[in-house]
């Protein structure tokens, strides 16, 4: 048997305002053609379907788009929700999906065997079973009771999820005992590499959990979260996928890829290189650095290329911010796109204040960043301060993943 397992495909997402819409569609259309080709038997996704929790009609549009093509594949569907799914959405059609031989569980249910789904071969026999876990919220993991401090907390999620797959690992042993099983996850794992695009949410950092702590019983732990695709340092063999489009400036040199487990060599997966549809494009300098960079550019993918130009100078001058400006308003090369531009003096010296407020943009800073911005300016105690931020990661956490209305 073979299973697909991507993650992160964060539907809807804009990079500084621009649409990635048509990398989305590059990709699926990828996907179709290699699962057809390669006869994959299921694809695992293992949460942040969309990007908002609230996505827009058109992201949705993309994403039933999407399940209609892949349905017509003689392949297994398994999804999850992340932190920036909202449970409510992806789980409101799950009657007509499950009729289409699609699980989605977008948030943890009451009863946890409802993520275990067994996979029929062709003979019509259990060959595989998937504990499809979603990400974990608070409410799921009870973190709060009995937690006397900030580390206790803590402890208590990481816990919390430690106990979640255990559990599951319990029910598959006993209901489907001597068959090789799957776990999903949307979690951040002590000691890996992120990205900018990654929230920095309580479950997602602070609360880092350990590998080991998923045991030895699964065959293998597909993640979601990370964008970057890597194996974790575990026991059985854990990876994440990583997402198939580059979502952030910083994640432009990253090989973008699948993982493929054919079950009939085993569970250490293959990793599949994904096509550069679109090339993010980072430069610095100063303005002649720059000019000639920008005539120096040649057009390599099949989307337009997107463009941050940071401009670095010694000395202060009001005059070069200017000719930066007319720089990118002048800039029209077809296949390319200025999205962002930076200024940077070396030689001017500012306050912390000062710099905070002149050199960031408004859509550059985290709602966190913000708040610890706020809270710099109290006299607080270590531990004072954690219990803080820790309330605050708790409200972000719940807007973020609220399934807005309006």
């Amino acid at each position: 048997m073979k299973i697909l397992h991507t993650a992160d495909w964060h539907i809807g997402k804009k990079l500084h305002k621009h649409e990635l819409s048509e990398d989305f569609d590059f990709f699926i259309h990828w996907l179709i053609e290699y699962i057809r080709r390669e006869n994959i038997n299921v694809l695992l996704i293992s949460g942040d379907i969309f990007d908002l929790a609230n996505p827009s009609s058109d992201a949705r549009k993309q994403y039933y788009q999407a399940l209609v093509k892949l349905q017509q594949l003689d392949c297994k569907i398994i999804a999850t929700g992340g932190n920036h799914d909202s449970p409510a959405m992806l789980n409101a059609p799950g009657d007509l999906l499950r009729a289409l031989d699609m699980e989605i569980i977008g948030g943890l249910p009451e009863k946890l065997e409802d993520t275990i789904i067994p996979v029929y071969n062709r003979q019509n026999e259990i060959e595989l079973v998937v504990a499809a876990i979603p990400y974990l919220r608070d409410s799921d993991l009870r973190s709060g009771a009995g937690a006397s401090n900030y580390e206790d907390r803590l402890e208590a999620i990481r816990e919390g999820i430690k106990n979640i797959f255990r559990s599951a690992a319990e029910i598959c042993q006993e209901k489907y005992a001597g068959i090789p099983v799957i776990a999903m996850g949307h979690l951040y794992t002590a000691g890996i590499q992120t990205s900018e695009s990654e929230r920095d949410i309580q479950i997602g950092n602070l609360a880092a959990f350990q590998a080991s702590q998923f045991g030895a019983y699964f065959s293998y732990v597909a993640l979601g979260h990370i964008h970057k695709p890597q194996k974790v340092n575990a026991e059985i063999p854990v990876f994440y996928s990583g997402s198939p489009i580059p979502l952030s400036f910083s994640e432009r040199k990253d090989e973008k890829s699948v993982l493929i487990i054919d079950t009939d060599k085993g569970f250490q997966p293959e990793s599949i290189g994904l096509p550069n549809f679109r090339k993010l494009i980072r430069l610095s300098g100063n303005l002649e650095e720059l000019q000639m960079k920008l005539n120096g550019l040649e057009n390599r993918s099949e989307l337009t290329s997107l463009i941050e130009v940071d401009l670095v100078e010694e000395q202060y001058d009001a005059q070069k911010i200017y000719a930066l400006d007319s720089l990118v308003n002048d800039f029209n090369r077809e296949g390319f796109e200025i999205v962002k531009q930076r200024v940077q003096f070396k030689n001017r010296v500012h306050g912390a204040a000062e710099l905070y407020e002149k050199e960031q943009k408004l859509e550059d800073l985290k709602p966190k960043d913000v708040f610890k911005e706020l809270i710099s300016k109290h006299e607080y105690g270590e531990e004072a301060k954690n219990e803080i931020l820790s309330a605050f990661d708790e409200i972000l956490e719940e807007v973020q993943s609220e399934n807005i209305s309006e």
